[in-house]
């Protein structure tokens, strides 16, 4: 089978790096250096994923194409891929809801599954088991955080994947249900000291959850974003003093870039757990994540293209149905849940269930 995964950046050359012994794998990108650090394992090919109709000619000539770029071409890449009668896999955090091209999916025999990657993704996977699970979810929570082991001062952080990404967390309304309602509130709201594991984290509130505001129904949902201390307050000041605004934030990067790019291997961490009952009686559930950097590619490159890689195998053997689905689909349904979480811990990224209580907490 003939694939092309979009994007030859950190997420890009995992997906295809995983996928080389399998598929005949094509990976397309505009960077000639990024093109040039797969060519041992994949096709490089030149795209540009900004001209609509020539994507859709690309990608007429795969039978899957995986998206691995910045949010900002998510949307339309889903479109040409729909387009072309194409199925595809995308984790890039788009802000348009994919959801809104289901029928032209569905007219057109395309699977497309989205936000496959980390968070969202594996972190929807879990959660639309954890729903399963229980008889009534109550409350569900998502932390999560990929961050370096040796965090270096002034903002304790390491930028892993999309810069511009970074700071939308930081600037866009964060969607969660309290209430058994949908709000939007400023992910700055408040800033959180929390334990994770053998951890203690500064966490915000991110706009992470997306489909499952649809899918999963329940009195309170919400997810958390996990930093280093010390890093959360510097940005909310930088975003009070305007440095994030859209006129500003590339002269923003162009100066905290480079405070933020040094060597320090990488972690990655989730904790996804849900609270109600269970044949009537209280009942917490819940999978804990930990994982590092190896193989010569970062734990959030491993966590992201790897989970995408199992989902794309999932698509390629037709063991999805057509349309556009949410990534917590897999999760509600056991069979896809344990087949994702089992190639996981043959790639090392293994995960702990609880009940009632997480490991190692009291």
């Amino acid at each position: 089978m003939k694939v092309l995964v979009l994007g030859a950046g950190n997420v890009g050359q995992a997906i295809a790096w995983d996928l080389r012994d399998e598929f005949e794998v094509y990976v397309g990108d505009l960077s000639e250096e990024r093109l040039e650090a797969v060519s041992e394992f994949a096709t490089p090919v030149r795209i540009d994923a900004s001209d609509f109709d020539n994507l859709v000619e690309v990608m007429k000539e795969f039978e899957l194409v995986i998206g691995a770029l910045p949010g900002r071409f998510g949307y339309r890449v889903v479109k040409a891929a729909i387009n072309a009668g194409t199925d595809m896999v995308d984790v890039s955090f788009m802000q348009e809801n994919p959801l809104e091209l289901r029928d032209e999916a569905e007219k057109a025999q395309v699977t497309v599954i989205f936000d496959a990657g980390f968070a969202p993704g594996l972190s929807h996977i879990l959660m639309g088991r954890v729903w399963n699970e229980l008889d009534d979810m109550k409350e569900g929570y998502i932390y999560v955080g990929g961050l370096p082991k040796e965090p270096k001062p002034p903002l304790y952080y390491r930028i892993t994947w999309s810069p511009k990404d970074l700071i939308e967390e930081y600037t866009r309304p964060a969607r969660v249900i309290r209430d058994g309602e949908i709000n939007a509130i400023d992910p700055f709201e408040r800033i959180e000291r929390v334990e994770v594991g053998d951890f203690e984290f500064e966490a915000f509130v991110s706009d992470g959850l997306r489909s499952l505001l649809e899918s999963v129904r329940a009195e309170k949902l919400e997810e958390w974003t996990l930093r280093w201390p010390g890093h959360l307050e510097k940005m909310r000041v930088l975003r009070e003093l305007g440095f994030f605004k859209p006129e500003h934030v590339d002269k923003t990067l162009e100066v905290i870039m480079p405070l933020m790019i040094y060597e320090s291997p990488d972690f990655s961490i989730m904790q996804v757990f849900g609270r109600g009952t269970l044949e009537g009686e209280p009942k917490e559930i819940g999978y804990r994540l930990y994982d590092e950097e190896r193989e010569g590619f970062t734990s959030m490159a491993r966590v992201t293209g790897f989970t995408a890689s199992i989902v794309a195998r999932l698509v390629a053997e037709q063991n999805c149905i057509y349309g556009v689905i949410p990534p917590e689909i897999l999760g509600m349904r056991i069979d896809t849940f344990t087949r994702i979480t089992d190639e996981l811990a043959d790639r090392g990224i293994r995960l702990e269930r609880w009940e009632n209580a997480p490991p190692g907490d009291s």
